[in-house]
C-alpha cells in the first residue's frame, strides 16, 4: 500500500542559493472561465508563518488566515492574465505572462527566482530555477500559490455574484457538473475560456444550430 508523502516544505532551496529569493506560483491554469493568476513572494525567513503549505492541502480558511500573516511579514507581487490574453496565447504563455508581471509588482527586485513547474518564463529579471512540485518543497514558493489562490478564488467569487448560475464561488471556474448544466441552460459567458475544447466545443454547437 502506497503511503501518502507528509513532507512539508522548508526554506532550503532558499537557503542554498544564499540571495534575495522570491517563490513564483499560479493558479487557475485548469478552469474553464476566468483568469490565471500568479503571485511572488519574498518572505522574512525570520519571521514565516508556522503551517505554510501547499494551497492544495490547506482548507479555504486557512489560507484566508494565512494571507494577511503573509501581507505583514512578507513582499508580494500579484500578475494577472485575461481570459482574452489566454484564448489569444494559450493558457502556458498565459500563465508566463502572469508570472512575469507577478514579478514586476513586487516592491523590490529579487536576486533569484524559484518558480513551480518544470519551465521557465523569459523576460525575467534576474536568474531563475525550475521546481517541480516546488509547492511542496519551497516555502516561498508555497506562500505563492497561497496568495495567488485567495486572490483568484475571491476574483471568482465576485464574477460568480454576477454570473451565479455557474456555481464560480463554489467551483472557481472548473468543470464540475454544476457549471457543465448551466453552460447548457445559459449558455457561454463573457468569462468563459473559448479556446478551451470544452467552450469551443459548445459555441462550435450553438453556431450550427443557430445557422
Amino acid at each position: 500500500m502506497a503511503l501518502l508523502s507528509t513532507r512539508m516544505p522548508d526554506f532550503t532551496l532558499e537557503t542554498e542559493l544564499e540571495c534575495r529569493v522570491a517563490g513564483v506560483d499560479e493558479v487557475g491554469r485548469g478552469p474553464w472561465a476566468g483568469p490565471v493568476i500568479a503571485a511572488a513572494v519574498i518572505l522574512d525567513p525570520a519571521n514565516i508563518p508556522d503551517g505554510l503549505n501547499d494551497s492544495k492541502k490547506l482548507s479555504k480558511k486557512r489560507r484566508e488566515a494565512l494571507l494577511p500573516l503573509l501581507s505583514d511579514c512578507a513582499l508580494i507581487g500579484i500578475g494577472e492574465a485575461s481570459v482574452d490574453e489566454i484564448d489569444s496565447i494559450n493558457i502556458l504563455q498565459a500563465s508566463f505572462l502572469a508570472m512575469q508581471r507577478a514579478v514586476s509588482a513586487l516592491p523590490e527586485i529579487p536576486e533569484h527566482l524559484l518558480i513551480d513547474g518544470n519551465k521557465l518564463p523569459q523576460n525575467l529579471p534576474c536568474p531563475a530555477t525550475a521546481v517541480i512540485k516546488g509547492d511542496g518543497k519551497s516555502l516561498s514558493i508555497a506562500a505563492a500559490s497561497v496568495v495567488a489562490k485567495v486572490a483568484r478564488d475571491r476574483i471568482m467569487s465576485e464574477l460568480g455574484e454576477a454570473f451565479p448560475a455557474y456555481g464560480w464561488a463554489q467551483n472557481a471556474g472548473y468543470g464540475t457538473a454544476q457549471h457543465r448544466d448551466a453552460l447548457d441552460l445559459v449558455g457561454v459567458s463573457p468569462h468563459h475560456r473559448k479556446s478551451f475544447a470544452p467552450i469551443h466545443r459548445l459555441i462550435t454547437q450553438e453556431s450550427s444550430t443557430t445557422n
